[in-house]
């Protein structure tokens, strides 16, 4: 039902962002020797993943405006 996709993508949309604040904000306190770094990719990763997610995400917007300007 729509009610449990619902529930689904917002347990997926919390756990990514958990991850990722985890990724972020805590991991730099560990020590470069403890286990937990196995668990999450470089941190140059950090940025560049958000940044071409934006990047798809305006060209998608701007490919989606500029056809509706072309065909209306």
């Amino acid at each position: 039902s729509d009610r449990m996709l619902g529930g689904l993508a917002l347990l997926a949309i919390a756990a990514t962002f958990i991850y990722y604040t985890i990724w972020t904000l805590i991991l730099p306190f560990f020590d470069a020797s403890s286990p937990i770094h196995a668990w999450f990719p470089v941190r140059e990763w950090a940025v560049r993943i958000p940044a071409f997610t934006l990047v798809l995400g305006m060209s998608a917007i701007g490919f989606f405006v500029g056809s509706k300007i072309i065909h209306d």
